[in-house]
């Protein structure tokens, strides 16, 4: 379970080379501001239980969940219309905010494309001598070039945005590290087999009766 440092560093001195010029197919290839600040949500609406993951793309514990446990939770759960699942950024380092920054300029439709992507290969970029370069080239398989990439991270409201919002779950829900849930209103730490993510997803729905 990664644990969360207080107090973000802004992106200064890590970015990708980058022109500076904001070409008009880079700004048409990322998401509005709009899009990209929109809450991520798989499932329907009107589900009986919400289930809130906070997660940092580079938290190797956050990849193991993504890629051993929430595809069953997926399938149990979500596609059948008993949980709603929202993902909320906790970005642990710079490398992981560029990530996050990444995942939603390329917008709701590929978002959890964009963030599976990233934890799959999070081995790659996480390691990497230059992250950010890492990063830019893995976003090619969901379809930003490097100009999208640059474009995105000069985007200072969406970092802020990010930031603002992973500061309120420190201060509001007491989250400390990742990945951390909120399941119908419970904090639960760390990543869990699906055993125990079954069992407590049961109780919710039990009390959504």
């Amino acid at each position: 379970m990664s644990r969360y440092i207080l107090g973000f560093v802004v992106l200064m001195g890590l970015m990708l080379p980058f022109s500076g010029v904001q070409t008009p197919a880079a700004l048409a290839a990322i998401a509005s501001n709009e899009d990209a600040m929109k809450e991520m949500v798989i499932g329907d609406d009107n589900a009986p239980v919400t289930v809130i993951e906070y997660a940092s793309l580079g938290c190797p514990h956050c990849a193991n969940f993504h890629a051993n446990t929430f595809p069953d939770i997926k399938k149990k759960y979500i596609d059948t219309g008993k949980v709603k699942f929202i993902y909320r950024d906790f970005p642990l380092g710079n490398p992981a905010l560029a990530a996050a920054m990444i995942s939603r300029c390329a917008g709701p439709t590929k978002f959890f494309g964009m963030i599976d992507i990233f934890f799959r290969s999070q081995p790659q970029w996480g390691r990497a001598e230059n992250p950010l370069e890492a990063l830019s080239k893995i976003a090619r398989f969901g379809g930003l070039s490097e100009a999208d990439v640059g474009a995105c991270l000069q985007n200072q409201d969406l970092l802020n945005d990010i930031q603002s919002k992973a500061r309120s779950a420190a201060q509001e829900h007491s989250i400390n590290a990742t990945p951390s849930f909120i399941i119908d209103g419970e904090v639960v730490s760390g990543n869990l087999p699906y055993e125990d993510f079954e069992k407590l997803l049961d109780e919710a729905l039990k009390k959504s009766i």
